[in-house]
């Protein structure tokens, strides 16, 4: 490029514009910043998870001094196993009075309805006939009473009704049944006879808010439940993503609450107890052996659950942590003696059945035998033996000494051996220190990092 000036031609140097050079080591920044930011965010999510962790293994007193949570599920348990036992106590008392209703009328049906019955109140009393005669006379007798039942009887009874006209008598014919012909129990009559119950309206009541306070525990600890799977997926994701390895079992099941399973458990007792309970309240059920079980077994298992609060001190912890190492030996040594048990059960009821009351039936042999590992009715035992062979009367020694000898001086030795040899590792722990799994160390991690920056 030019410009003309004078008519001479004067030439101007023009610098282009040179090249931007490529900034080395850029691409290695950017890569550095990334690291740093995701090692950071490794470390924040590392941090988060620990003080998760520590938050949920903490009991209720130290979560309430960390974030000042309300103990709620601590307080609903106190309040359900005051109001489940009141409630037990209660339906204990009216099932005395049901149990003593039914035995006091069924001893009067038997005087009324049972020729010759001579008073003698047994549990296994039956009135016998041999003759033809007689069976007429008696079945006569019985629907003679029956149709002046409400002129005879002292008590105010009266007839079963439906819907169409009344309930007439029924009478089952069993022939040669345990040497009967018509047992005592095979009269049907239906007495109408109600109990009057003062306070009906208020044990309602009561029942339904037993159902309220138990349908609340078990949402809370259902939802307890599930937090700690979700906890726990976080953990054993976090651990093999850094760790390149999987969780012992161990560690894994220390997620899962054994107590709160317990209390779901013992809390849909109680709900569906509660709610039969309800039903005979209002007469449209008569089964209390159901009731009882589940309105039992409940409250049976929330005392029990009580022994989780209790763990919390290391003086009363020993026989929660026996139980839990212990346990697992127990079993697989139990398993191992059930099947000589079993072998000598059956032998037992097999040969001894003839010639000893103790072994007619498997359940009873099963049940003598149990005695005398526990060294009840041994002299019993070998004193009821029928020496109408000489043969089964050497066996029935043989069979009884071996069976003591190895249960009580061999076997249930060991069974103690089992549980005391775990009693003493765990008072050792307790001297010593416990050994650290992968979670122990995780979170003690946590707690060194909190004492250093303290």
């Amino acid at each position: 490029m030019g410009s003309s000036e004078g008519g001479c031609l004067t030439l101007q140097s023009y610098h282009l514009p040179q090249a931007r050079k490529p900034e080395r080591g850029s691409g290695v920044c950017k890569f550095a910043v990334r690291n740093t930011m995701a090692h950071l965010d490794s470390e924040a999510k590392e941090e988060c998870l620990r003080k998760d962790l520590k938050f949920y293994f903490m009991n209720p007193c130290e979560k309430y001094r960390a974030r000042h949570q309300i103990p709620w599920k601590l307080g609903l348990q106190i309040l359900k196993i005051v109001m489940v036992t009141t409630q037990l106590v209660c339906f204990g008392l009216s099932n005395q009075l049901v149990v003593a209703f039914k035995e006091e009328n069924t001893l009067a049906f038997k005087h009324v309805f049972l020729k010759g019955y001579p008073g003698i109140d047994e549990d296994d009393y039956s009135c016998s006939v041999y003759t033809e005669k007689d069976t007429y006379e008696s079945i006569f007798f019985a629907i003679n009473q029956y149709q002046h039942l409400m002129d005879i009887t002292l008590g105010i009874l009266g007839y079963g009704e439906n819907e169409d006209n009344r309930i007439g008598l029924k009478v089952c014919k069993q022939y040669y049944k345990k040497e009967t012909v018509f047992p005592s129990e095979t009269l049907n009559t239906d007495s109408n006879i109600e109990i009057v119950q003062k306070n009906t309206q208020y044990v309602l009541v009561f029942d339904s808010f037993v159902i309220v306070i138990c349908l609340a525990s078990l949402i809370l600890c259902t939802r307890s439940i599930v937090l700690a799977l979700r906890l726990r997926k976080r953990f054993l994701n976090f651990f093999l993503e850094k760790y390149k390895r999987q969780v012992c079992n161990f560690d894994q099941w220390k997620f899962i609450n054994g107590w709160y399973v317990l209390v779901i458990i013992s809390d849909l007792m109680t709900i569906i107890g509660s709610i039969l309970k309800t039903e005979i309240k209002a007469k449209n059920l008569t089964d209390y052996d159901l009731c009882s079980i589940l309105l039992g077994t409940s409250t049976l298992f929330v005392w029990v659950g009580v022994i989780r609060y209790l763990g919390y001190f290391q003086a009363y912890n020993v026989l929660i942590l026996t139980m839990q190492a212990s346990l697992p030996k127990v079993l697989r040594f139990c398993a191992c003696a059930g099947m000589i048990y079993l072998g000598y059960t059956f032998c037992g009821w097999i040969v001894l059945g003839p010639y000893h009351d103790k072994f007619e039936d498997l359940n009873i042999v099963a049940e003598c035998l149990f005695s005398l590992i526990n060294g009840d009715d041994m002299f019993a035992t070998f004193a009821q033996i029928q020496q109408k062979s000489i043969l089964m009367w050497l066996f029935s020694r043989l069979y009884l000494y071996s069976f003591i000898t190895l249960f009580i001086y061999m076997i249930l030795s060991l069974f103690i051996a089992l549980i005391t040899d775990s009693y003493d590792t765990i008072k050792k722990y307790q001297q010593s220190g416990f050994p650290e799994t992968d979670l122990q160390e995780f979170l003690k991690e946590c707690s060194s990092k909190e004492k250093y920056q303290k």
